[in-house]
């Protein structure tokens, strides 16, 4: 059963799977105590942290291992916010960043500090200028992501590094998705990345953190990781982690080159055998594994059901989910299409045949759910056209609402409008964006005595 969601967590490597049943007969005991098993134990710990911190570029005593690369986030930002009071409470950070970071600034806010979102453009990128508008003399805190999770876009750190530095502002780079591929270049302050996006196991994150930050740890602290992660270490974890990092990094050449012709074909046999698919995402400077796509009229969560049950793992950032009705964070800043989202993320060894099978599958289950839905094929032209139409879709979810326009377009004359009467988040994003893709004018919302009115201009 292929397994196409490596951004989510990659499969244990090999090496990882060595390293960790290795090091849980030496790494048990305690790495602070002085006897053999204690000294043991430190030894394989301090060979980690060498390894990890030659991967990402950093001293050895800018490095230490936390439980997760969230908490590696949490801890960064809250400990340069804490470090940097004096200068100010003022939090820079990207629109698409992971909801670690809005977690954080969520906390920042509520403390009484300010955030301010650099937005992207519809690659998913941020413009490096962008942030030097956004940073102010009371800016503690910059963050960037190296390459974003959802839609697998490079952002120019390098550039942004750049600007911070000479602003005297320290950048935050969450690595988690790219460390695996190479090390994050540029003037960076702190990085942060977790072991299970590049197959080693989940448990384990980093946090490096640049002599010259300040930097005052948060919360009950203790002498292990330089205070900065306090409790008992994973040591046969951290081992694996470190071990599977080395690895993944001789092998990245190879498997990027193979990955980016394997998503070279996805990107661009899904619009040729899908109607209506929009592929996001830069299509040049991205990750060598990540493709998405958004394709209309469908239900996402349903999509990822039926490639699950036809053998295929995927993942989405439609807001078409059970676990929230609002649409991903990432896809509504940069402004596309979010119902019947896709994201596939190929794992290290994905084969030809597999990627073959993937798309022999899709348009059939994509297909499927539309006629499920009651899509239109195409707009229906109608006898009689009417000036104008009001469509009632409250009260239903994505992608009903944009179903419903579809199917009445063509009941209006060139010049004519509809009128789309929906209280569903997602038709705030998901109507233009058929527009967009149908060459349609979105004329803009309007109030409603429910939810919001949305009128669209037919122009073709």
């Amino acid at each position: 059963m292929p397994y196409f969601d490596a951004a989510s967590s990659a499969p244990l490597h090999p090496v990882a799977r060595q390293a960790l049943q290795a090091s849980l007969d030496e790494g048990w005991a305690d790495p602070a105590r002085l006897y053999r098993e204690g000294r043991r134990a430190a030894l394989l710990l301090d060979a980690a942290r060498e390894t990890a911190a030659e991967a990402v570029g950093c001293r050895l005593d800018e490095l230490v291992f936390t439980s997760s690369g969230t908490r590696a986030v949490h801890s960064g930002i809250a400990g340069v916010l804490s470090g940097r009071r004096r200068v100010g409470s003022h939090l820079v950070l990207s629109a698409v960043e992971h909801s670690s970071v809005f977690h954080s600034a969520a906390a920042l806010e509520a403390a009484g500090g300010s955030f301010t979102e650099v937005p992207v453009d519809r690659t998913g990128a941020v413009d490096p200028s962008a942030y030097d508008r956004a940073l102010r003399p009371d800016t503690a805190l910059a963050c960037l992501q190296s390459a974003n999770h959802e839609v697998g876009t490079e952002q120019p750190v390098v550039e942004t590094a750049g600007i911070c530095a000479e602003a005297g502002v320290p950048l935050l780079v969450d690595a988690a998705q790219s460390l695996g591929w190479g090390p994050v270049p540029g003037r960076w302050s702190l990085l942060t990345a977790s072991a299970h996006k590049w197959g080693g196991p989940a448990g384990v994150g980093l946090l490096a953190v640049r002599k010259g930050v300040r930097f005052a740890p948060q919360g009950p602290v203790d002498e292990r990781e330089s205070g900065r992660a306090a409790g008992f270490e994973n040591i046969p974890a951290i081992v694996a982690a470190a071990a599977s990092l080395r690895a993944v990094r001789a092998e990245a050449e190879a498997e990027a080159e193979r990955l980016r012709a394997l998503v070279n074909r996805i990107r661009t046999a899904v619009p040729e055998l899908v109607p209506d698919v929009e592929v996001v995402g830069d299509p040049v400077r991205r990750l060598p594994h990540l493709v998405t796509f958004s394709c209309l009229y469908v239900d996402g969560e349903t999509v990822l059901h039926e490639l699950d049950r036809a053998g295929f793992s995927v993942s989405s950032g439609s807001s078409c989910t059970s676990s929230t009705l609002t649409p991903s964070h990432v896809l509504k800043a940069m402004g596309v299409l979010t119902e019947g989202n896709i994201r596939v993320s190929l794992p290290a060894r994905t084969t030809e045949e597999e990627v073959g099978r993937f798309l022999d599958v899709l348009p059939g289950v994509v297909a499927e759910v539309r006629e499920r839905l009651g899509a239109p094929a195409a707009p229906a032209p109608s006898a009689e056209p009417r000036a104008s139409l009001v469509v009632d879709a409250l009260g239903r979810r994505c992608p009903i609402p944009v179903i419903e326009l579809a199917k009445v377009i063509g009941e209006v004359p060139v010049g004519g409008t509809v009128t789309v009467l929906s209280d569903d988040e997602a038709a705030r994003l998901d109507i233009p964006a058929w527009c967009t893709m149908r060459e349609q004018e979105y004329v803009g919302e309007e109030p409603a005595d429910r939810g919001s009115a949305y009128v669209v201009r037919r122009l073709l």
